[in-house]
C-alpha cells in the first residue's frame, strides 16, 4: 500500500512538472477580447457606447493564453488617441488594424506578441455631446528669490480646454481653473503638471494641464528720459507735464546691451483724445529683448493742448 502511495505522489508530481514545463513555453494561437472603446474625440462622448471585438493570432505562455480565456468574459475599455480614429459616418469611428499594434498589451496585456490581426477595423459609437471651448487659468502663489523674476507669464498646455455638459451648466461656465499651485524661492525655471478643477455637472477633454514658466535672474538700471508725444494731428501741439520721468529698468543679468540708447517714451494723441481728463499713461517702443519689465515714474501724465 505504501509504495503505491509512493507511486501516486511520482506520478502527480511529475504530471505537475510536465504541465508547468509546457505551460511556461509559448504558443500561437487565436485570441478574442471584447472592446470597448475610451478617446477625446471633440465633441463626442469619451466612451463608447457600443463594443467590438478584437481577434488576433498572437504569442504568449500557456500561462498567459489560460489567464487570457478567464480575463475576457467582459468586454476590456482601451484608451485610445482621438487622432487614431477615422471617421466612418455620423456617430460611427474606426480603428485600423495597424494602429491596434499600438495597443497591444491594453488589448491582451504584456508579455503577449501579436503576430496578426484577424478581425476587421474595429468600429465603435460615439455620440455627439453638447460643449464649449474654454480658457485654463492658473490658480498661482509664486516667490522669488531676491533679484530673480519670471521671464514671461506662465504658459499652459493646453491652455483651453472642452467642457462637456448640458447647455444650462455651460451657460455659466467662462472658464477652468486649475488646483491651487504654490512655488516658492524660486531661482531657476519650472516646469510641470497640476490637475484642473471640472465644474459640477460637467467633464472635461483634459484632466490636467501642464505648466512651464521661464525664470531668471535680472539687474535693475534707471534713467531719467524725455517724454514726447505722437500722432498729433499737423499744427496741433500736446504739452506734457511733467515732460520727463523716470524708467527703472529690470533686465536680464548679466546685462548684453543698454536699455536708454534706443528706448522711446511718448504719450499717444489718441488716448488723450480718448480720455476724459486728459491724464494719460506713457507708452514706450525701442525696448530690447534683455528688458524683462520697466516702470514709470510717474504712472500717469497730465496732457493740454497748446494754443
Amino acid at each position: 500500500m505504501k509504495n503505491w502511495v509512493q507511486f501516486l505522489l511520482c506520478v502527480l508530481f511529475s504530471a505537475g512538472l510536465w504541465l508547468v514545463l509546457n505551460l511556461s513555453r509559448d504558443y500561437v494561437a487565436i485570441e478574442s477580447v471584447p472592446v470597448v472603446a475610451r478617446s477625446n474625440i471633440e465633441g463626442r462622448a469619451a466612451v463608447s457606447t457600443s463594443e467590438a471585438t478584437a481577434t488576433a493570432q498572437v504569442a504568449a505562455s500557456g500561462f498567459r493564453h489560460l489567464a487570457l480565456g478567464r480575463r475576457y468574459r467582459r468586454p476590456v475599455q482601451v484608451v485610445f488617441t482621438a487622432s487614431d480614429f477615422r471617421h466612418e459616418k455620423e456617430e460611427m469611428y474606426a480603428i485600423s488594424n495597424t494602429n491596434l499594434y499600438r495597443y497591444t498589451s491594453e488589448l491582451f496585456g504584456d508579455g503577449v506578441t501579436v503576430e496578426s490581426f484577424i478581425s476587421e477595423d474595429l468600429v465603435f459609437s460615439f455620440p455627439e455631446e453638447t460643449y464649449k471651448r474654454v480658457p485654463v487659468r492658473p490658480v498661482l502663489s509664486v516667490s522669488y528669490e531676491p533679484q530673480f523674476m519670471a521671464l514671461s507669464p506662465m504658459s499652459l498646455q493646453p491652455d483651453t480646454v472642452l467642457v462637456y455638459g448640458e447647455p444650462a451648466r455651460l451657460e455659466n461656465v467662462e472658464y477652468v481653473l486649475t488646483h491651487p499651485l504654490e512655488l516658492d524661492d524660486l531661482r531657476s525655471s519650472v516646469h510641470g503638471k497640476v490637475r484642473l478643477e471640472a465644474p459640477s455637472g460637467v467633464r472635461l477633454s483634459h484632466e490636467e494641464t501642464i505648466y512651464s514658466m521661464e525664470v531668471t535672474r535680472y539687474v535693475e538700471l534707471r534713467s531719467e528720459v524725455k517724454v514726447g508725444v505722437r500722432n498729433a494731428p499737423m499744427r496741433q501741439s500736446l504739452a506734457v507735464l511733467p515732460s520727463t520721468a523716470t524708467v527703472v529698468y529690470r533686465c536680464v543679468f548679466p546685462v548684453t546691451s543698454d536699455p536708454v540708447s534706443g528706448a522711446e517714451f511718448y504719450i499717444d494723441y489718441n488716448d488723450f483724445l480718448r480720455s476724459r481728463t486728459g491724464r494719460c499713461v506713457v507708452r514706450s517702443t525701442g525696448l530690447p529683448s534683455n528688458v524683462i519689465d520697466y516702470t514709470v515714474t510717474p504712472e500717469v501724465f497730465d496732457c493740454l493742448v497748446k494754443e
